[in-house]
C-alpha cells in the first residue's frame, strides 16, 4: 500500500484521524472520482466504524445519475448501504461551483440529521489543498484565506471529516491501481472555464521549481498554525472588548481601536457571524472597509446586520431586509437564533416585527434597544395582526429564547 511523506500508509493515517473517538456510524461522501472511492475503499478496510455512503447528483450532467449508480453498485460489493441525494436548485445565476458546494453540504446535512447520523467524511486531498492555497493567493488573500482547511468542520449539528488531507491524488489513485479498482473522470475536471482546473494545471507546471502538493500543503498548514495563534489572542482581547444585549453584539470602540488590525478584524467577523448566522461570511476587504467606518463613527451594513458606530459603542444589530421574509412556527427556530413560544394560537407565525410592528409595542423605548434592533427581531402574528413581541415590550403571555450564547460567539473565535 502507498504511503505518505512520513512513511505511514494510507490506512494509518486514515485510522489516526478518528482515533480514539471513532464514531458509531460514519457517513462517507463518494462521486465516484478516484478520491471519494479511494476514501471509501481505505474506510471498508479499516472497519473502525459502520459506513454508510451518500452520493449527491446535482443534475448538472445527464452522466450524474449513472455514476451515482456505479457508486451504488461499488456499495453493494462493500457491504454498505448508498443513498442517492438530488439537487434540482440551479437557476442560471451565479458562481455555479459555489452554489453547487454550498447545497450539496445542506444537502449531505440533512441526510445524516434524518439517519441519526453525526459525522460525514469527505475525500479532500493534498493536491485540492495545494490548488486551494495557488487560488486563494490570487485572491491577495490573508492568513486566514492561505491556511490549511481544516480537518473538521461541524455544519448544522453534523461533523465534516477531510482525512486525507496529507494524501496525494497519485498515492490514492496507485492504491486503487493496486485493489483493481477504476473510477469516473469528470469531464469539468478537464474544463479550464473553472478557476480549479486552472490551478491544478498551474500545479503542474510549477512542480519543477519544488513547489508540489505535498509542500504548499506543508505550507498552508503552518499557515493554519499561526491563524490559531492569531484566534488564541483575539479571544482574550474579546472577553474585554465584547459585550452582548438581547441578540445585539456590543464592541468597545476604544479597546477595538487599541487593537492590532488582525486582531480587530477576527473579533467584527465573529461578531458579523454570531448575528446573522454561520456561512461563508464577509471578505477581508469587506471587514477593513466595516473597520474603517467604525473608526470614522459611521454605520455600514455588512453581511445581513447593521453597525452602528456611536462615540463609545459599536452595536451590531440584524439587518431588517435580511430578515423580513423569514417565517417560522411558534416553537422553531426563527432566523437561526430566535425560538419564540407561548399560548396555542391556530395560524400564528413568527415573523419580523418591521416598522408595523415595532408602531404596535408603544413601550418599545422602555427596552434599551434601539429602533434597528426592534423592527429587526421577531414577533408573534395571526395574519396581520401583531399578537407578542416579547423583545419589544409585548410579551402577552410569549417568551423569546435566544439560541446562541455568549460562549458561543468566544469558541466560534477559536474553531475558525
Amino acid at each position: 500500500m502507498p504511503v505518505t511523506q512520513d512513511g505511514l500508509s494510507l490506512q494509518d493515517r486514515i485510522a489516526g484521524h478518528f482515533l480514539p473517538h471513532v464514531p458509531d456510524t460514519l457517513g462517507v461522501a463518494v462521486s465516484g472520482g478516484s478520491d471519494s472511492l479511494a476514501l471509501l475503499h481505505l474506510l471498508a478496510s479499516w472497519r473502525g466504524a459502520s459506513l454508510r455512503v451518500v452520493t449527491v447528483d446535482h443534475g448538472l450532467r445527464p452522466e450524474a445519475a449513472t455514476e451515482a449508480q456505479q457508486v451504488a453498485e461499488v456499495c453493494e460489493t462493500l457491504g454498505v448501504r448508498h443513498d442517492t441525494l438530488h439537487w434540482d436548485g440551479w437557476d442560471g445565476q451565479g458562481n455555479l461551483p459555489d452554489r453547487a458546494r454550498q447545497a450539496r453540504y445542506c444537502l449531505m446535512a440533512e441526510w445524516a440529521r434524518n439517519n441519526g447520523i453525526d459525522d460525514i467524511a469527505l475525500g479532500h486531498t493534498a493536491d485540492d489543498q495545494a490548488e486551494t492555497l495557488l487560488m486563494r493567493l490570487a485572491r491577495r488573500a490573508g492568513i486566514d484565506g492561505l491556511a490549511a482547511m481544516a480537518s473538521r468542520r461541524v455544519m448544522d449539528r453534523v461533523t465534516f471529516h477531510r482525512p486525507m488531507l496529507r494524501m496525494t491524488r497519485a498515492a490514492l489513485r496507485a492504491d486503487l491501481t493496486q485493489r483493481g479498482v477504476s473510477w469516473i473522470d469528470d469531464p469539468s475536471n478537464a474544463d479550464g472555464a473553472y478557476r480549479r482546473v486552472r490551478a491544478r494545471r498551474a500545479l503542474e507546471v510549477l512542480v519543477p521549481l519544488g513547489l508540489t502538493a505535498e509542500g504548499l500543503t506543508q505550507s498552508a498548514h503552518h499557515l493554519a498554525e499561526a491563524r490559531a495563534t492569531l484566534a488564541y489572542y483575539a479571544a482574550i482581547e474579546a472577553r474585554n472588548a465584547v459585550d452582548f444585549h438581547s441578540g445585539d453584539v456590543l464592541l468597545d470602540r476604544a479597546r477595538m481601536a487599541a487593537l492590532r488590525p488582525d486582531i480587530a478584524r477576527r473579533i467584527l467577523s465573529a461578531a458579523l457571524g454570531w448575528v446573522a448566522g454561520p456561512g461563508y461570511g464577509a471578505r477581508g476587504r469587506e471587514i477593513d472597509t466595516a473597520l474603517q467606518a467604525i473608526n470614522a463613527g459611521q454605520q455600514t451594513t455588512l453581511y445581513g446586520c447593521v453597525i452602528m458606530a456611536g462615540s463609545n459603542q459599536v452595536r451590531i444589530i440584524r439587518e431588517l431586509e435580511a430578515v423580513k421574509s423569514l417565517q417560522a412556527t411558534p416553537g422553531a427556530l426563527w432566523d437561526g437564533r430566535w425560538r419564540l413560544t407561548g399560548p396555542d394560537l391556530p395560524g400564528a407565525e413568527i415573523r419580523a416585527l418591521g416598522s408595523e410592528g415595532r408602531i404596535a409595542c408603544p413601550d418599545w423605548r422602555e427596552t434599551g434597544l434601539p429602533r434597528g434592533s426592534i423592527e429587526a427581531g421577531p414577533g408573534v402574528w395571526q395574519r396581520d395582526t401583531l399578537i407578542a413581541a416579547p423583545l419589544a415590550g409585548a410579551a402577552n403571555g410569549w417568551t423569546a429564547e435566544l439560541c446562541r450564547t455568549p460562549d458561543d460567539f468566544h469558541s466560534g473565535l477559536l474553531s475558525h
